[in-house]
């Protein structure tokens, strides 16, 4: 695996420890226990993987060395680089300007763009309308391009697909960036189709089965379908691919349960002809992040931290796993710790940040996972790790928790 050159204080003096111990001690990556971080009345459980992937360091390699490079230049980017605001709010105040907001609304006007600007393209892809308007104005659209190649190799699943007379079906979140960025492209291969979920899968199963009027479908996926699409005719052959931050469980499931679908209707023999097998096209880093996720959510916990941008979806995601388990506090950064029982959080839910109090339980001995999303630097986890260890006094430093945990590897 490549190693990038990203920004020192993206860079974690404990979460970088550990992860290079759990590298060397392991590395195929096929131990996806927890790590064990005791500080005595307080013990740590941080999961196998979290924190920033291949394409997003990717993406903050490319954006960092454009702006150090560009000195003279104006240089933009198309929207948020990935959905972390410590991340974003930097790149603004090196002077870097988003031409739009991560739901595709417009902050910059296009005829303020010119030939001599760099526009930078982010981690999700971009859609070929505006990579087409890039060009248009002369923009270069490959040397400044970060597109994560994962999501790159769904949009050549998808071609493959559309080649084969596939609809193609996408998990995923149809204001998302990157989702918008996938239909745009697969469009161009085949008629496609945006899925958010295993409900409105199981509704989708039941209009091709006949089981529901199939004016329902236009109804429900207003929006999500391309142009012309023929409920009776364009529903016969599928292949489920996703928005690689979603979770991967679900998408499987999606998959699954619309080839079970298809099986009752054109029968097993015939199944090769009606469902493509797209496992695939499902992100590795997603993947490791959320199975590391669950492995560690068997151990006891007494709550989970998790870090990360409240619009990221692979966060939230994170979050969902976790609060089926444990007491779990989604925070976008360590000011959003206010003391040792206050602590201000996301509902992923109603779309709000509230305040709990009594969060850490009176005992001899708090258990806390802490994790984050994939945009999230390991420095703000950090942070959050060390602002939790200072309401334990009399706790081991860092270094001889980091120094134990190696002893035990």
């Amino acid at each position: 695996m490549k190693k990038f050159d990203i920004p020192l204080f993206y860079r974690s003096p404990i979460i970088s420890k550990i992860k290079e111990l759990r590298k060397l001690q392991d590395p195929r990556k096929k131990d996806y226990s927890a790590a064990l971080l005791d500080f005595g009345s307080l013990r740590i459980k941080l999961p196998r993987h979290f924190g920033f992937c291949y394409g997003v360091e990717n993406a903050i390699e490319i954006a960092y060395k454009t702006i150090e490079e560009n000195p003279d230049k104006r240089i933009f980017l198309l929207s948020e680089m990935i959905h972390n605001p410590e991340v974003n709010n930097d790149l603004l105040s090196r002077g870097v300007k988003f031409i739009m907001d991560t739901y595709g609304n417009q902050l910059i006007e296009w005829d303020e763009i010119k030939k001599e600007d760099i526009v930078i393209i982010p981690a999700f892809g971009t859609t070929i309308e505006t990579e087409n308007k890039l060009i248009e104005i002369g923009i270069d659209t490959v040397k400044y391009n970060t597109t994560c190649p994962f999501v790159e190799k769904v949009w050549n699943r998808a071609a493959q697909l559309g080649g084969g007379d596939y609809t193609i079906i996408i998990h995923g979140k149809s204001t998302h960036e990157e989702t918008r960025a996938t239909f745009s492209h697969s469009i161009r291969n085949g008629k496609s189709l945006i899925v958010r979920d295993i409900n409105e899968a199981k509704v989708l199963g039941k209009i091709i089965l006949g089981e529901i009027p199939k004016e329902t479908f236009y109804e429900l996926f207003t929006n999500k379908f391309s142009d012309g699409f023929d409920v009776n005719n364009d529903l016969s052959k599928i292949g489920v691919v996703n928005q690689t931050t979603m979770l991967a469980s679900e998408t499987q499931a999606i998959a699954d349960l619309l080839r079970e679908v298809m099986i009752t209707k054109y029968g097993e023999a015939e199944i090769k002809n009606h469902s493509a097998d797209t496992r695939d096209t499902l992100c590795y880093a997603t993947n490791e992040n959320q199975q590391a996720t669950i492995v560690l959510l068997k151990e006891k916990a007494d709550l989970a931290i998790v870090v990360g941008g409240y619009n990221s979806s692979n966060t939230s995601h994170i979050v969902e796993l976790c609060k089926e388990v444990v007491p779990t506090y989604f925070i976008s950064g360590v000011e959003k710790i206010i003391s040792e029982t206050s602590i201000r959080h996301f509902d992923i839910h109603n779309k709000v940040e509230i305040k709990t109090e009594g969060y850490i339980p009176k005992k001899d001995k708090v258990e806390i996972i802490i994790t984050s999303g994939a945009s999230c630097p390991d420095a703000i986890v950090d942070e959050v790790m060390n602002k939790i260890i200072s309401y334990f006094p009399g706790s081991k430093s860092a270094e001889e928790a980091i120094n134990d945990f190696a002893k035990n590897q």
